[in-house]
């Protein structure tokens, strides 16, 4: 797991966890852009022969600003200009070169009707707070992406512990036809644990609705349930486990 120095969680969503950053006292924001630029002008023409780097560039931008949406190739399409095709084998080429993943969601043992999208998500929410524009913790208060970027970096950071210690990471989410969700499923052995996120720094009875509704969808199921949230303190409540967004132990 991340070993977090500051409590407020804005700051690591603006600098991301990119180890140079860091190691070296970089400014982050130039660090990102630059790393952007270099990307998009070497990486790129080495993974894929694509003729227009600026639509590209654009395309980076839109998904950004989707992390933590169901991915949508027609509204990327429309909005560059772009086919169906060329916006997929874009983002397959953010996958192979580790800037993007999707999250596919989770459907076992269900007999409702599931939506079958994945969500999209950044392996670094700096980089995608940098292709937003976002420069700092401050400009990200108000920001309406701030929660999909909190519910992002959750899930990026118990990925990639996954992943460090030679696991299969085995991460999904849980949506049905209705709107019913629950944001993260780690499908472990002993069942699927669930994992509400919320970006919100005091608790709110809201916050256990989805979680109320994956139990009783659930009965008998052995997997935990969590509640991730912006706040600070670990609490032990009768329908989930409250967990701070800076101490993930217990999900890896």
């Amino acid at each position: 797991m991340c070993i977090f120095e500051e409590k407020e969680y804005e700051s690591y969503l603006a600098r991301g966890f990119y180890p140079r950053i860091y190691d070296r006292k970089l400014d982050a924001v130039k660090w990102l852009n630059d790393y952007i630029l270099n990307y998009i002008e070497r990486d790129v023409r080495q993974l894929q022969n694509i003729g227009d780097l600026h639509k590209f560039e654009n395309f980076l931008r839109l998904c950004a600003g989707s992390a933590g949406q169901l991915v949508n190739f027609s509204s990327f399409g429309s909005e560059l200009g772009i086919s169906y095709h060329t916006a997929q084998n874009w983002l397959s080429v953010l996958e192979a070169s580790f800037i993007v993943f999707r999250l596919y969601p989770y459907y076992k043992n269900f007999k409702k009707r599931m939506i079958k999208t994945p969500k999209l998500y950044f392996y670094d929410t700096g980089l995608a707070c940098a292709l937003l524009g976002i420069k700092s913790a401050k400009e990200l208060q108000h920001n309406y992406i701030k929660g999909g970027l909190f519910e992002n970096m959750i899930i990026a950071d118990i990925m990639k512990n996954r992943l460090n210690r030679g696991m299969n990471p085995d991460l999904y989410f849980w949506r049905d036809s209705t709107g019913n969700e629950v944001d993260l499923i780690i499908d472990d052995a002993e069942g699927p644990v669930a994992v509400e996120i919320k970006s919100g720094r005091t608790i709110d009875q809201g916050f256990f609705k989805n979680l109320n509704y994956w139990q009783a969808m659930t009965t008998g199921a052995k997997g935990g349930v969590f509640l991730v949230f912006g706040g600070e303190q670990s609490q032990t409540r009768s329908n989930a486990t409250v967990l701070p967004w800076n101490n993930l132990i217990k999900l890896t």
